[in-house]
């Protein structure tokens, strides 16, 4: 009996190997992921975060609002921002993580009725950060004809931000200021996954008093839903206790 070639025989062997990984990988692991899936998570929605905000993304206020996310809580779209600690400096069209972080106090701040300064951020919402060069310094976050935030730094004058010109060169010193945060760092920061339903409890509280508010509710009644879902940290001693946002709002609407 003649042997096939060595040639065919490994392409036969090759393509073998596709049908079976084709077959396992690409039916039996999904169906079988989904039907696990399916068993320990049904009608597990409030494991996803969502907005509560109308066609033109403002708050509804009658909700709790969730934390920021930079997926917009698409689940085909998970992710993080992938901006760091050191992304103060805004580009055109891109703000910086620092001035999303700004603007975002300054809105929750407007919405609750409380202050929304922080540390590192002006009043306007932006990052408070200079591009110092020996003999100037300059607010790159304030484009012209903007008023700096500050007239001086280390006896040298300050000036806004001409669109255009090329900062790069400059030493970044970010300006912390002595404002005093308010609103909690959850209401400004998006979580890994861009999906977390979870506040934490003093971002809840905050937005206690404008839900009982929109609803005619005793702010008593709301704040004893929070505690009903505020879980409690993981294991007994990891994480904080955070409030479920989607089942809160969900218990809210049954009355």
């Amino acid at each position: 009996m003649n042997r096939l070639p060595s040639w065919i025989r490994q392409h036969l062997a090759a393509l073998r190997a596709v049908a079976v990984l084709t077959v396992i990988l690409g039916v039996v692991y999904p169906l079988v992921t989904t039907g696990v899936a399916q068993a320990l998570f049904n009608e597990k929605t409030d494991l996803i975060g969502q907005s509560f905000t109308d066609a033109e993304g403002n708050p509804v206020g009658k909700y709790f609002q969730s934390r920021p996310s930079a997926a917009g809580y698409d689940m085909l779209a998970t992710a993080a921002s992938n901006l760091g600690p050191e992304d103060v400096v805004d580009a055109p069209g891109k703000p910086s993580l620092l001035t999303q972080v700004c603007a975002r106090s300054v809105a929750v701040g407007r919405l609750e009725g409380v202050s929304g300064a922080r540390p590192y951020c002006i009043p306007e919402g932006v990052g408070a950060v200079l591009k110092v060069f020996p003999d100037r310094a300059v607010s790159v976050n304030q484009a012209c004809p903007a008023q700096p935030f500050v007239s001086a730094y280390e006896g040298v004058k300050v000036e806004c931000a001409k669109p255009g010109e090329d900062y790069a060169a400059g030493r970044t010193v970010p300006i912390r200021g002595n404002a005093t945060a308010v609103v909690p760092p959850d209401a400004v920061t998006a979580s890994g996954s861009g999906l977390d339903p979870h506040i934490s409890v003093a971002y809840a509280e905050l937005q206690a008093p404008r839900v009982a508010k929109e609803r005619g509710l005793p702010v008593e009644r709301v704040n004893a839903l929070i505690e009903q879902y505020t879980t409690g940290r993981s294991l007994g001693f990891m994480g904080e206790p955070a409030v479920n946002v989607l089942a809160l709002n969900t218990a809210l609407d049954k009355g």
